[in-house]
């Protein structure tokens, strides 16, 4: 039989973040930097834990040039289709970004043995990211449970799910971090094609419970627009963020460049499952499935170290309204309350001061 759950589930769009005393003076104090120690590979790692996705044009090479190394210290999810030989090449060239790379690999057979073959030529690979947009079902977990056995010292994140059952039951097959979403993501159609997902907040706040519990970890995969929801997921309890849209458009995105007939420049985004991705790696969408994401075009923003830096002094200034002095304690501080309005748009939607930046140096050039 059917059932329906009554009880509501909230999005990022539907809270704000109540402030609180503080005795901080400046966002400067706050220190942005984890430091965890992972259950089952039995490895710490410390840095900022806002990680770009492994989407072709996003989870890139230049990303992790731009990102891995002070003053940022995120991690980079490389995408799945870099050649072993480009795994070679990158790392004799930028070995000491290796620690906060991910290499990204599917479930299948052939995906297995290519991410064999990558981390033997790089070695210093610390984290493997097993992704697939559904995350259960029992081919997966035997995968997850396979690639733990192959490389029981690699920090192993695994997904995507949205709820806590599944979560524990990942973790428990050999994961270190669950990626949490099944459809927030501004180029995934999954929700539209297939009806299913969760609201992301709900999911986090759910899964991170779940995660907790076991000494797990999550990652909230999806939905953040803008520096505040990457805090609102903090604050629900992510101990990683994943971010994609909010990443593309940059130098350092892959992805093709246009100039519009104005002057003005954008560069493609895609979705990993939309037909543009399927067609540029597996020949075109299978008669059996259908796409569950989009192409767009999205504006060029230039080089992603301003984008990083105002993500994180938009994180910092919520540490500094809720009286954290340290990321670790904002989910302690943080209490949600529900809204009907995030922000006033009377003068329509505020573009990226990147996008401003951009638009005045066309400008010259005419």
């Amino acid at each position: 039989m059917p059932r329906l759950e009554t009880d509501i589930k909230l999005d990022y769009k539907d809270v704000l973040i109540r402030p609180k005393r503080s005795t901080l003076k400046s966002r400067s104090e706050v220190d942005l930097k984890r430091t965890y120690t992972f259950r089952n590979a039995e490895k710490s790692w410390t840095g900022v834990p806002i990680i770009a996705a492994n989407m072709d044009t996003v989870g890139t090479f230049e990303m992790a040039m731009a990102l891995c190394s002070k003053p940022h210290q995120w991690i980079v999810c490389i995408h799945k289709h870099y050649s072993v030989q480009e795994w070679k090449d990158f790392s004799s060239a930028h070995a000491d970004l290796l620690p906060n790379v991910s290499v990204s690999s599917g479930s299948g057979a052939e995906d297995l043995e290519k991410l064999k073959l990558i981390l033997e030529s790089c070695p210093s690979v610390n984290f493997i990211c097993l992704d697939v947009a559904n995350g259960y079902s029992e081919h997966f977990v035997a995968a997850v449970q396979k690639v733990h056995k192959m490389f029981p010292k690699h920090i192993l994140i695994a997904g995507n799910v949205v709820t806590g059952e599944m979560v524990e039951e990942l973790l428990l097959s050999g994961a270190d971090i669950i990626k949490v979403g099944i459809g927030p993501g501004s180029v995934c159609t999954t929700r539209k094609q297939t009806g299913v997902g969760y609201p992301q907040l709900s999911a986090v706040l759910e899964c991170a419970d779940a995660a907790h519990g076991l000494n797990g970890h999550v990652i909230a995969d999806g939905g953040c627009t803008c520096p505040g929801d990457v805090a609102k997921a903090f604050g629900a309890g992510a101990d990683f963020v994943m971010l994609g849209g909010m990443l593309a458009g940059h130098d350092e995105s892959s992805g093709e460049t246009l100039e519009l007939t104005n002057g003005n420049k954008v560069k493609r985004f895609y979705g990993m499952s939309s037909s543009t991705a399927m067609e540029k790696h597996s020949g075109g969408v299978a008669e059996y499935r259908a796409s569950e994401g989009k192409s767009v075009t999205v504006p060029y923003r230039g080089p992603v170290k301003q984008t990083a830096l105002e993500v994180m002094g938009g994180v910092r200034s919520t540490c500094t309204y809720t009286g954290a002095s340290k990321l670790k304690e904002l989910s302690k501080r943080t209490t949600f309350i529900r809204v009907t309005q995030q922000i006033n748009e009377i003068f329509g939607k505020a573009p990226n001061e990147q996008e401003v930046k951009q638009k005045q140096s066309n400008g010259k050039k005419e």
